[in-house]
């Protein structure tokens, strides 16, 4: 299993990062070992001061699929899921700088915390999804599906160009504005429309 990210999907986030707003998908990866489930606690590494959480709606792949054209997209994921993208934003600071690559601030270990996923079936309509996510009951950010830059669609079709997808894969697709950084004992709690999918500690 592979997990793959899409940066800069969110028109908003990419203000308030000062970001260019990209013209084709921008792709990440992050290793199996950054995936946490179950809502296990999140430890804040020793190695960065400024953590940010990034909540994002994520794609399970359903089986194999190279060059897949978009019309043909909705047949390799069933499932959709919740996750935290968690970002050592003091090192992807100092990586961008120097125009370095920013893998060690997105792929550290246990840095994907995801929920259960969902089947097709569950939602009504895919291109009108809303997630959002609350810190100790405060709501921090909100967004929705319709949205994204690009598409569910348009991101299975694009990476699958460079990138063999295999059943079992994860793709988060884009934060919504409002990234901040995470503190020791904050509750972080996720949702999907208004179902609480996602809740976990920050130690």
């Amino acid at each position: 299993m592979k997990t793959i990210a899409i940066g800069r999907n969110y028109v908003e986030h990419i203000a308030e990062l000062n970001n260019e707003r990209p013209e084709e998908p921008v792709i990440f990866t992050k290793p199996d070992t950054a995936i946490v489930r179950n809502n296990q606690p999140f430890y804040i590494p020793d190695f960065s001061v400024d953590i940010h959480y990034e909540v994002e709606l994520v794609l399970r792949i359903a089986k194999t699929g190279k060059n897949i054209n978009e019309r043909f997209a909705p047949r390799y994921y069933d499932a959709i899921g919740l996750g935290i993208d968690f970002t050592a934003r003091d090192m992807q600071k100092k990586a961008k700088e120097k125009g370095l690559p920013w893998a060690l601030a997105k792929g550290f270990d246990g840095s994907a915390p995801i929920s259960d996923f969902f089947p097709m079936e569950h939602f009504h309509d895919i291109k009108n999804i809303s997630f959002s996510l609350t810190i100790n009951g405060e709501l921090r950010q909100k967004g929705n599906s319709g949205m994204m830059l690009f598409s569910f669609d348009h991101i299975i079709a694009y990476v699958s160009k460079y990138i063999t997808l295999k059943e079992g894969d994860l793709i988060f697709t884009g934060t919504p504005k409002g990234v901040g950084s995470i503190k020791i004992g904050d509750l972080l709690a996720g949702f999907i429309e208004d179902e609480k999918v996602l809740e976990f500690e920050i130690r």
